[in-house]
């Protein structure tokens, strides 16, 4: 009786003393695999232990994902029927009540399903079993500190937002953010979508663009970060980098945006629930910190690096992520008028490059070797009709926004 006495002594005076103790707020390390926010989450299974896996940090959707194996692990609830999805199939499981973050407790409570897909991740070519969707984040302060690799997200109020800050028109209904913009000397909202590798922006204004400023350099193909998740048609994917473009309180330089079809455009719109002409993704972004003030409908940028990223400097391929781990060939992008690596075929199957794995590895890891400097050479083992075959490919510069602009400087150096 003395033992029990004691314990319930100690649960009266310490425990709320833990709870009082609880952290306001946590930060932790990213691993940014294709532009996305990678972290460490902790999950309480049925038996009083947690359990670690990877999150996806993905403002730009207001849906939970979870897979399939995970949910079951987690002893949540699956119902409906399997529906087709992408790479895969998915069905209706019961959402998390929680998850824990760098010690700290972020409640899922508003959250009543999720959407559980049947693979090893929520997403083709992705390490992430869960998301952190838009409708969690926006209870809390988040602070995305890109050049430094950390990811803060704190209760309301308890962040230290730095930069400059931007009024946001925050969707009450999902959270979906859509700033301001001017592109080309043209008004338009574009969301913000740190989920999301590249830019993507509506074909026609993609076309538009491209037809208005010839000097802005466009290509067809989405290779490197705008290679998504392997879509059929990303190989027909039109891409533009525009040298310059305000965005809210900043000013954006070389944004790769990738066009998208009137009727993926459509359902964006419709959730940003108003006009809207495509979205900013996190490519644009790696030179800043980024805060999300969700209380007060404001995003802070703070420039802290100005690094030239050379992430159009790849391997011209379109690749598609197959439910086996297997990258399969979607096509080859031009260079020049010419097909950048014409040894290769669409329907080739990537088994290595200079010696690494391509099966089971990310869509970062896998475009990581695909990577490097104009000039370097990449040796790639294929697969096909079952015969294996080795080339040697160069590395390019796609989307060179220097070799565009030489004609204007050298038309002013005429005039002189």
């Amino acid at each position: 009786m003395r033992l029990v006495a004691a314990l319930l002594l100690f649960s009266f005076f310490v425990c709320p003393g833990f709870a009082q103790n609880a952290p306001s707020a946590a930060t932790v390390p990213i691993t940014l695999d294709h532009n996305r926010i990678i972290i460490d989450v902790y999950f309480p299974m049925p038996d009083g232990t947690r359990t670690r896996v990877r999150g996806w940090v993905d403002n730009g959707n207001p849906d939970l994902w979870i897979t399939e194996r995970l949910a079951k692990k987690l002893g949540l609830e699956l119902s409906g029927e399997p529906r087709p999805a992408l790479d895969g199939q998915e069905r209706t499981a019961q959402a998390p009540r929680e998850m824990q973050i760098g010690g700290m407790t972020i409640s899922l409570a508003g959250i009543k399903d999720a959407q559980a897909v049947e693979r090893n991740s929520i997403g083709p070519g992705l390490s992430a079993e869960v998301n952190l969707p838009s409708t969690v984040l926006r209870n809390y302060d988040v602070l995305i500190d890109y050049p430094n690799r950390e990811f803060t997200i704190a209760a309301p109020g308890a962040a230290h937002f730095q930069g400059t800050a931007t009024k946001v028109i925050l969707n009450s209904e999902n959270a979906l953010i859509q700033i301001a913009g001017n592109i080309g000397g043209e008004k338009q909202n574009l969301g913000l979508d740190v989920g999301a590798t590249v830019s993507l922006v509506s074909s026609d204004a993609i076309s538009k663009w491209s037809t208005g400023h010839p000097t802005w350099p466009h290509m067809t193909g989405a290779v490197g970060p705008a290679n998504l998740w392997g879509l059929e048609d990303e190989a027909q994917w039109k891409l533009l980098c525009i040298p310059q473009m305000q965005y809210g309180g900043v000013t954006l330089t070389q944004v790769v945006a990738a066009s998208l079809p009137q009727t993926i455009m459509a359902f964006i719109e419709k959730r940003a629930g108003g006009p809207t002409v495509g979205l900013i993704g996190a490519d644009a972004l790696l030179n800043y910190r980024v805060g999300l003030d969700y209380a007060h409908s404001a995003v802070y940028f703070q420039q802290v690096s100005k690094l030239n990223l050379p992430d159009m400097d790849v391997v011209g391929l379109v690749l598609r992520p197959e439910s086996d781990g297997s990258y399969s060939v979607l096509g080859v992008a031009d260079y020049e008028g010419k097909p950048s690596v014409p040894e290769v075929q669409k329907g080739d199957v990537l088994l290595t490059v200079q010696g690494g794995r391509a099966t089971g590895a990310t869509m970062g890891q896998v475009w990581s070797l695909l990577s490097g400097s104009p000039g370097d050479t990449r040796t790639l083992v294929l697969e096909r009709a079952g015969k294996q075959f080795t080339v040697s490919v160069p590395v390019r510069r796609f989307l060179n926004s220097t070799a565009a602009e030489q004609p204007s400087r050298k038309k002013a150096g005429k005039k002189k």
